[in-house]
């Protein structure tokens, strides 16, 4: 019989596929991609159509040699690469490198390696898509033409091994973005009234909350506010004026797709987009599970996607049936919005096998692996259940003119929630009085006035940045997770906890961006670059046309930043400290995590420091001078330099202007000056002449 050869990434997939592929088949990896654009130059032939000049990745060459010593035995070759962009260049890559006959070379996809999905791609072969291939290459190219246009720019002007990239560089400006509109925010007083009352004959105390008047809500300010409403309600008689009971529906979740996978991980297990996508591909590609052998867990792991098949909504109404009963399966399940910026290649991220649960395969995977999988077993049956019902009861309560309401809820039926109740908030116990009905008067026993300040805006994290990224139509489900690897790389951005804080050194290379190449960075443009991939993808337009229309002005903003940027070029300043080693005065260098002192003696004197920048301004707490300081991830605040003896800190810079009304020191957000106590709330207007 013919032998046939089947080529795949991964060595995981060759030893889940080798199960069933049977005698006819054998499968090798060509452990993901075979060529690429060159390192050391630009690889691409800017004055003749942008022609992409790909060579051997090094260390592929054992790996190729042996791909053709397979390739030669076997009859017929098929291409069983991800299915996606990326997949299909793979295995264009793969026939181009093995010089394969396209007679006899065909490419395969599947979503989920099973039996079943493997054995129908197999009936079902084609050639391989050149308008995907199209696409990476077209991703390709605009990338490595801004990195390698901008970057060494960036190396001579600030350091090396700084980075410019298309999806990177707005990802930055957005967290810098974010990271401004937190610095400026300034807290905003109000308060909340709450009457804590009974019903006759109970001991029981329920809390109402004021609501308003007669004319709609009325929302308090302030504490003299506040006491208005209190002394006019005080002695009133509380009446109750309407009791009203409604049904709540919530809705089941949508199944995963790569960006909401990511956020969940990121959320209740505390996992980073990168380590996700990993668990993610090793349960796709297959692990050992008892009694089963290798097994692929879960269906693809890159997509927008929240389609699912027929076959798999089946299965999972049988199971809900059997397992729930049948009030739970859901007749139409929860089907996504349509989107411009949704593919819908795939299908959702789902189970192979439903019937294969958490607890079946929890001894065969490690701690990790199960949590990942439990979630997204989880996710995908919930998606296939009935919505959760709640009765909810809301009060209104009259006192004078004035209106407190009174609100519960109580789960009467759980459907989804019997499976997945991670995005359920803390449940209501608000017990309301079984005898509330209108007319009925309520003793009072108390009021709680409270202080409240609005927040500003949160940080991001690696979650919230996907989802923005993903609103936004910027990027694709496979880049997200190195888009964020790599700014955490360069130390653009550092975390703390899970919030996302921009570097000095992020703050200067997002500014140059802005200032001298706002297309790059700009939200839309980058959008608008994504659906012209999908455009090449449609084969609706060339791609060549796409890198035509892009590069001149790239070129144009690069020749024009050699000119311009050598104004703001950090050079080495001289400061007055004394070398402790040498004697001379010490410079300020900057190096990936900021500024320090070093000796200008080197290399005869290597000495260096921690750079103390006065802000001129006295502490608050001791007198000495403030000084601008990093943590060891690089976030910047504002300490005193008599550190440790005094430990005062503020995140933003306090400013030698004392506040007029209480004394205390003040901070600068954006172009006022705030009190630095929050009950005093006193701002000032900063004339920005000065």
């Amino acid at each position: 019989m013919a032998k046939n050869l089947v080529i795949v990434e991964s060595p995981a997939k060759v030893k889940t596929m080798r199960k069933f592929l049977g005698k006819n088949y054998e499968a090798t990896a060509s452990n993901g991609h075979v060529r690429d654009l060159p390192k050391s130059s630009l690889g691409i032939d800017v004055e003749h159509d942008f022609e992409p000049k790909y060579i051997t990745i090094r260390g592929k060459g054992d790996i190729l040699a042996n791909l053709r010593k397979e390739v030669k035995k076997a009859d017929k070759v098929y291409l069983a690469t991800d299915p996606d962009r990326e997949g299909e260049a793979i295995s264009w890559h793969l026939s181009q490198a093995l010089k394969l006959d396209e007679k006899n070379t065909r490419r395969i996809t599947f979503n989920e390696i099973t039996k079943t999905a493997v054995k129908e791609s197999l009936k079902h072969p084609w050639d391989i898509n050149m308008a995907l291939v199209n696409a990476q290459q077209t991703r390709r190219i605009l990338d490595r033409l801004v990195g390698y246009r901008i970057s060494p720019l960036l190396w001579v002007k600030v350091k090396r091994g700084l980075s410019a990239g298309r999806v990177q560089s707005v990802a930055l400006r957005i967290i810098c973005d974010r990271e401004d509109e937190i610095n400026a925010f300034i807290p905003e007083e109000y308060w909340t009234l709450e009457a804590l009352l009974q019903a006759p004959g109970e001991k029981k105390t329920m809390t109402a909350a004021f609501y308003g008047d007669e004319s709609g809500r009325i929302a308090l300010h302030n504490e003299a506010e506040a006491s208005t409403i209190l002394n006019a309600v005080r002695d009133q008689e509380f009446r109750v004026l309407e009791v009203k009971k409604s049904e709540r529906t919530k809705k089941p979740p949508l199944p995963f797709s790569t960006s909401t996978l990511q956020q969940d991980a990121s959320k209740y297990l505390n996992f980073s987009t990168q380590k996700t996508m990993r668990l993610a591909q090793q349960l796709y590609e297959g692990v050992d599970v008892k009694g089963s052998g290798t097994v692929g867990l879960i269906t693809y792991l890159r997509t927008d996607s929240t389609r699912v098949s027929e076959e798999a909504k089946a299965s999972a109404a049988a199971y809900i049936e059997e397992h729930y009963g049948g009030r739970y399966v859901s007749a139409q399940g929860r089907s996504g919005e349509s989107s411009a910026h949704i593919q819908d290649a795939h299908e959702a991220i789902r189970p192979t096998d439903i019937r294969r649960s958490p607890v079946l395969v929890k001894e065969s995977l490690t701690r990790d692996q199960f949590r990942l999988y439990q979630m997204i077993w989880n996710r995908f049956v919930a998606s296939r259940m009935t919505p959760a019902y709640y009765e909810a009861t809301n009060v209104r309560i009259g006192a004078g003119q004035y209106r407190f309401t009174l609100s519960a809820s109580a789960l009467k039926f759980d459907g989804y929630l019997s499976v997945y109740a991670m995005d359920e908030k803390k449940q209501d116990t608000t017990v309301l009085s079984k005898s509330l009905e209108e007319g009925l008067i309520l003793k009072t026993k108390g009021f709680e006035p409270k202080q409240h300040f609005t927040q500003p805006p949160a940080h991001y994290t690696e979650a919230t940045l996907v989802r923005t990224l993903e609103e936004l139509g910027i990027g694709r489900p496979s880049t997200y997770a190195p888009t964020i690897t790599t700014l955490l790389g360069r130390r653009y951005v550092v975390k703390e906890k899970k919030n996302l804080y921009v570097s000095e050194l992020g703050e200067v290379v997002n500014r140059i961006m802005k200032n001298e190449f706002p297309a790059i960075v700009d939200e839309q443009f980058t959008a608008n670059m994504e659906s012209l991939l999908d455009d090449v993808e449609a084969g609706s337009v060339s791609w060549r046309e796409v890198v035509k229309n892009f590069y001149p002005d790239l070129d144009e903003a690069v020749q024009k930043a050699e000119q311009n940027l050598e104004k703001v070029e950090i050079a080495d300043e001289v400061s007055d400290e004394i070398c402790e080693v040498c004697g001379r005065n010490m410079v300020i260098k900057y190096g990936p995590h900021g500024r320090f002192l070093a000796c200008p003696g080197f290399p005869e004197c290597r000495n260096t420091r921690p750079l103390l920048e006065k802000i001129g301004v006295l502490c608050p707490a001791c007198g000495k001078e403030l000084v601008l300081k990093k943590t060891r991830k690089g976030r910047r605040y504002y300490g005193c330099e008599n550190y440790p003896d005094c430990d005062f800190m503020s995140w933003q810079k306090p400013s030698s202007t004392p506040c007029p009304v209480c004394g205390k020191y003040m901070v600068e957000k954006g172009n006022r000056l705030v009190c630095s106590d929050r009950e005093c709330g006193y701002v000032q207007a900063v004339d920005s002449k000065n």
